[in-house]
């Protein structure tokens, strides 16, 4: 299928129809810079006649997938979006996440569906610092979020996906001029399937888009059951407190899951209570001890300092066992922690 372009679609300030998009599209891929033929490429298959659009996986849990998605999936969850975060035609939007992965490519179908004006520049850690203009609309990561909170009230609503987003985060967007969702989804689900709010509001719980449903398994993993994004059914690894039908919490990854003197210990939950004291990137993970069969490890960028004041609060078997100073954290292609290759360097794993 070859995707209709909204009438009010804008690209950096151009009008453009099918004809516009698919010169730029050439010049970029030509004449660009690396991300421009990132989005080269992309405008290139998405106008194309097939019916599917590969995607690749981020990569920061395992090596990185690539999956073919329906254009139409996409353009269902663009509509989602729309109504989701009341964003309409002919909205100021800006595009800052590399279009190499799902959410970049998702902010252009947005716009390009939606009747959006989108401008895009560099992907970058601080990618609002320049920007002269308030945006209606912008997706980035907590990475992006948490560099560029002196100038995040330039964009009126922001969605920050990929990752999780620390409570000292959520306390610094305080007095901006911006509202904040977390959003929950995947490469799979064509974007995020779940929302919530942190600001000025603050919840909890993520909420699912409409046409979503919901459950978790025998092994309390969330299943997501969502036709007009995906193929099929699909079985997460994310263990979930089920509020209701609608609603959820996430405790943490199955395969994350730290079986330590036979008590399970989720690394997200520890994390949240630590990052009211720890600033700097850090992350758990687990390693093999022959009395306890597994023992808790922080792993934080930085220069080594005492952290004995941020485990207070800990439970006897969440405080780490061993802490690991790195000087640099090695990131994903979308600015996530690589944890597989830090922990590969640290202990020269296979």
């Amino acid at each position: 299928m070859i995707p209709t372009i909204h009438p009010t679609f804008k690209l950096n300030g151009h009008s453009l129809d099918y004809e516009g998009v698919m010169t730029v599209a050439y010049s970029y891929v030509k004449e660009g810079e690396e991300w421009e033929k990132q989005v080269g490429d992309f405008l290139l298959s998405w106008l194309d006649d097939f019916d599917v659009v590969t995607v690749k996986t981020s990569g920061s849990t395992g090596i990185p997938k690539e999956y073919k998605l329906k254009k139409q999936h996409m353009i269902n969850s663009a509509v989602m979006t729309g109504k989701r975060f009341d964003i309409g035609i002919e909205k100021d939007v800006l595009c800052c996440l590399p279009l190499s992965y799902i959410a970049g490519k998702m902010m252009l179908v947005r716009a390009m569906t939606l009747g959006w004006h989108i401008d895009l520049v560099q992907p970058s850690t601080m990618p609002l610092k320049k920007v002269e203009k308030r945006y209606d609309f912008t997706a980035m990561s907590p990475l992006q979020v948490s560099k560029s909170l002196d100038d995040i009230h330039k964009v009126r609503k922001v969605i920050i996906g990929g990752g999780a987003v620390s409570q000292g985060l959520i306390d610094r967007l305080s007095g901006k001029h911006t509202q904040a969702f977390h959003t929950y989804g995947m490469t799979e689900t064509a974007s995020h399937i779940a929302v919530r709010q942190l600001y000025p509001s603050y919840e909890e719980n993520y909420s699912v888009v409409e046409n979503v449903t919901i459950e978790k398994d025998e092994e309390g993993k969330l299943v997501i059951h969502a036709p007009e994004l995906a193929r099929t059914s699909l079985v997460t690894n994310d263990l979930v407190d089920l509020i209701n039908e609608n609603q959820f919490k996430i405790l943490g990854r199955v395969d994350d899951v730290i079986n330590t003197g036979s008590v399970k210990v989720h690394p997200a939950q520890v994390e949240q209570k630590l990052s009211v004291h720890i600033l700097e990137p850090f992350f758990l993970s687990a390693r093999e001890d022959e009395e306890l069969g597994e023992k808790v490890v922080l792993v934080i960028q930085g220069e080594e300092r005492d952290l004995q004041k941020a485990f207070k609060k800990l439970d006897k078997f969440e405080v780490p066992k061993e802490i690991y100073f790195v000087k640099e954290f090695a990131l994903t292609h979308t600015g996530k922690i690589d944890k597989r290759v830090i922990l590969e360097k640290l202990f020269n794993k296979n």
